[in-house]
C-alpha cells in the first residue's frame, strides 16, 4: 500500500515538474526581456540540449568524450547549407524542422564515427574522441568549400513566406523555437533513461563484466546510446546555426567539446537535470562575466576545481542534498553550523574577488586607474590597505571555516543518517 503510494506521489510530481519547466520555458523572456537577455536564453536553451546529449554518455554511459563537438558541430554545418539551399529554391523545407536536418547529420556521424570510437571504452575511448575531433578540425580547414575555410558559413534565416506572422527575424521568435525544441529533446532524453537500452546503458556503466556475462553486448549498447547523443547533440547544432546565422571551424574544435564537458561537470553529470544547471551557469561565466572582468577564464577554473573538490555531484548534487533536509525537516538541525560554513564561504569569495581584481587592475589596466569599484566600493590597487583588507577577508574566512569544518561535518552526516532510517521505514 505505501510502495503504492509513494508511485502515485512521484507520478504527480513529475507532472507538476514537466508543467512547471514548460511554464517557465515560456515565461522566461517576460522576466529576463533587458537588453541581451534574449539573446542569452536562446544560447541557455543551445547549450541545455548539448549538455544533455554529452550526459547521455558521461552521466549514464560513463563514456568520457573529448570530441562530442564533432557531432554538434557537423549537424550545424549541415543545418545552415539546408537553409542557404531552401533559400536558394532548390531544397524546400521550413526553419522549423532545420533542426532535424542537423540531427539526422549527427546521427549519420554518429553511425559513422561511433562504431570506432565505442570499440574500447574508459580512457583509450576518450583519447580517440580527442584524436576524432582534432580530425575533424584539420578537415574543417581542409575543404573549405563545405566548411568555408576560417571565415565559416553564413546564412539568412529569414526563408520563405510567414508562416502565422512568424518569420523567424525577430529574436524572440527564434527563442521559442528552441524552447520548443529543447522541451521536446529534454522528454524525449528523460524517456530514454527509462528505456532497456538506457538500463542497460546503466549497468555498462557500472559492471560491464557483469553486462557482459548475462548476455549483452557491452560494444553495442555503448554505440547505440552514442548514436542516440549525436542524433540530439546535432539538434544543438542546427538551433545553433539558426540563433547566430554563422558556423565555423569552432563549432567542431576541441574547445567546444571542453566547454560542454566543464559545465555538464559542474551542473552534474549524474543528475537528469545537472547539464540544465550547466547551461546555466556556463553561460553566466563566459558570456554575461566577461563582460564585467578579464580575469572570467581564472574564475572559471577556480570554480571548476572547488566543484571537483568538494561536490563531485555538481550543483544539482548540492541542491539535492539541500532539498533533501529541508524535506524532512533537517533544516533547523544543521542551520548552526551551516550559517557558519556560508559566511566563511562568503568571506573567502569576497577576499579572493577582491585580490584577482586588484591584480589584474595592477598589471594591465593601471591605464584605467588605480581604482576598482567592487561590491560598491572603491579600492585602490596600489595601496597597501586595500592588500590588508583582501588578506584579512580571506584569513577570517579560512579561520570560521577551519574552527566549523568538524562540527558541519558531525551534524551533516547524523542528519543523513536519519534521513536515510526514515526512507527505509518507509518502505516497509
Amino acid at each position: 500500500m505505501k510502495t503504492n503510494q509513494i508511485v502515485n506521489r512521484s507520478s504527480a510530481s513529475r507532472w507538476v515538474t514537466w508543467s512547471a519547466f514548460a511554464v517557465l520555458l515560456i515565461i522566461a523572456p517576460k522576466i529576463f526581456h533587458q537588453g541581451a537577455s534574449l539573446s542569452l536564453l536562446s544560447q541557455i536553451g543551445t547549450l541545455m540540449i548539448f549538455g544533455l546529449s554529452f550526459n547521455m554518455l558521461l552521466g549514464q554511459g560513463g563514456m568520457l568524450s573529448f570530441g562530442h563537438a564533432v557531432y554538434s558541430g557537423l549537424g550545424a554545418f549541415f543545418a545552415i547549407h539546408a537553409m542557404n539551399l531552401a533559400a536558394d529554391g532548390s531544397f524546400s523545407i521550413p526553419v522549423t524542422l532545420i533542426p532535424l536536418v542537423g540531427g539526422i547529420a549527427g546521427m549519420f556521424f554518429g553511425v559513422l564515427f561511433g562504431y570506432v570510437t565505442t570499440k574500447k571504452s574508459g580512457t583509450t575511448f576518450s583519447m580517440i574522441t580527442l584524436g576524432m575531433v582534432e580530425l575533424v578540425f584539420a578537415s574543417s580547414l581542409m575543404f573549405p568549400k563545405f566548411f568555408g575555410g576560417e571565415g565559416g558559413i553564413s546564412t539568412n534565416r529569414v526563408i520563405g513566406k510567414a508562416f502565422f506572422g512568424i518569420t523567424y527575424g525577430p529574436q524572440i521568435e527564434v527563442y521559442y523555437l528552441i524552447a520548443f525544441w529543447l522541451f521536446i529533446c529534454t522528454i524525449a532524453m528523460f524517456a530514454f533513461t527509462h528505456t532497456p537500452l538506457g538500463r542497460m546503458i546503466n549497468a555498462v556503466r557500472d559492471n560491464p563484466e557483469r553486462a557482459e556475462f548475462i548476455g549483452y553486448d557491452t560494444q553495442w549498447v555503448r554505440y547505440l546510446t552514442l548514436i542516440l547523443s549525436a542524433f540530439f547533440a546535432g539538434i544543438a547544432g542546427g538551433l545553433s546555426a539558426i540563433n547566430f546565422e554563422i558556423v565555423t571551424a569552432e563549432n567542431v574544435s576541441a574547445i567546444r567539446s571542453g566547454a560542454v564537458l566543464l559545465f555538464s561537470f559542474i551542473g552534474g553529470i549524474g543528475y537528469f537535470f545537472g547539464p540544465l544547471i550547466g547551461a546555466v551557469v556556463g553561460v553566466f561565466l563566459t558570456v554575461m562575466l566577461s563582460d564585467f572582468t578579464k580575469a572570467w577564464q581564472l574564475y572559471l577554473g577556480i570554480f571548476f576545481i572547488l566543484i571537483v573538490m568538494y561536490a563531485p555531484g555538481g550543483l544539482a548534487g548540492i541542491w539535492v542534498a539541500n532539498y533533501r533536509m529541508v524535506k524532512f525537516g533537517k533544516l533547523r538541525q544543521i542551520w548552526p553550523s551551516l550559517w557558519k560554513m556560508i559566511l566563511s564561504g562568503l568571506l573567502i569569495f569576497s577576499g579572493l574577488v577582491l585580490s584577482i581584481e586588484m591584480l589584474y587592475r595592477r598589471s594591465l589596466g593601471l591605464d584605467q586607474g588605480p581604482e576598482v569599484t567592487l561590491f560598491g566600493i572603491a579600492f585602490n590597487c596600489l595601496a597597501n590597505s586595500s592588500w590588508l583588507i583582501a588578506g584579512a577577508l580571506c584569513l577570517a574566512g579560512i579561520g570560521i571555516f577551519s574552527v566549523s569544518r568538524a562540527a558541519f561535518t558531525s551534524v551533516w552526516n547524523s542528519a543523513v543518517s536519519e534521513i536515510e532510517s526514515a526512507i527505509l521505514k518507509g518502505y516497509e
